[in-house]
């Protein structure tokens, strides 16, 4: 019998990418979106695109029910839809921060809600949250967008264990920096103002860091193939780093030792990182 996925926020970037190679392998793909858009994923029978807002969750509820009625049943669940945000803490509104969770965390946790009753009914499935290689090593001025993914870092991590009486996976995919997928599509006014002038030297450096980046950055193709191997993966991992950066700085945060790994990630981000000079507050009394 042929699976069914339901990924969320495949109108462009790794949703698009990933939708198009699980329809390319067989699979039924219910493909959602915001605003749907039948031009973006070619025509096919295995495919059913429904409107999905991650912030409403009648909406999550209505998509999960159009695709159990288009294929009858829904065996696996990612979670790519999100925004992204630079900015310095800060300066940015409670506002903003809360637009980046309701989408980025909050939607996430609401999807997973919805799709376990259905999944443990089923007898099993699996759940793919989507984070970012931020969520293992934050670079500057991500601080919240970074939080937003750890978040589900931690609730993936400690949901796996909660669904394995179930047969339920839920895994990680972390996509690397990749500057040509949609992380500040749309984010332009909602970060218009959010690095202050006091920052615009610190902030330049870590630009022009970021241009020449230390591997090649993370290509759609590599979160799509990361995506299909957790969604197929018959073992018990849970992590799935997408991207060269992903996996270096997967090595350091895990496998080095905290000295260390914050010495390279300094280094990464050039001398307006330095290391603490200051004598400890213990010190200082």
């Amino acid at each position: 019998m042929t699976s069914t996925i339901l990924i969320t926020g495949t109108s462009s970037g790794y949703g698009k990418a990933t939708a198009e190679l699980f329809l390319q392998r067989g699979w039924n793909v219910v493909a959602t979106m915001r605003r749907p858009d039948a031009a973006v994923l070619p025509a096919s029978p295995k495919l059913k695109i429904v409107p999905l807002d991650v912030t409403d969750a009648a909406s999550i509820e209505r998509a999960i029910a159009d695709g159990i009625a288009a294929f009858g049943a829904i065996d696996v669940l990612v979670n790519n839809a999100g925004i992204g945000l630079a900015s310095a803490v800060e300066a940015t509104p409670d506002e903003t921060i809360r637009e980046v969770f309701a989408t980025n965390t909050f939607g996430v946790f609401a999807a997973c809600r919805a799709i376990i009753p259905h999944m443990r009914a089923l007898g099993g499935g699996v759940i793919v949250n989507v984070t970012s290689s931020a969520a293992i090593a934050p670079m500057p001025l991500v601080a919240l967008y970074a939080a937003s993914k750890w978040a589900v870092e931690g609730f993936t991590e400690s949901l796996s264990y909660e669904l394995a009486p179930f047969d339920i996976l839920a895994r990680l995919v972390e996509p690397g920096y990749a500057p040509t997928t949609n992380f500040s599509a749309g984010s332009g006014p909602r970060m218009q103002g959010l690095i202050p002038a006091d920052y615009a030297a610190f902030a330049q450096s870590c630009f022009e860091r970021i241009a020449n980046y230390p591997t090649p950055y993370c290509s759609e193709a590599e979160v799509a193939e990361a995506v299909f191997a957790a969604a197929t993966d018959a073992g018990h991992r849970i992590r799935y780093p997408a991207g060269a950066d992903t996996k270096l700085v997967s090595h350091l945060r895990w496998s080095t030792s905290e000295d260390y790994y914050l010495e390279r990630m300094r280094d990464m981000f050039g001398p307006h990182v330095p290391a603490p000079v200051r004598a400890p507050l213990a010190a200082r009394v």
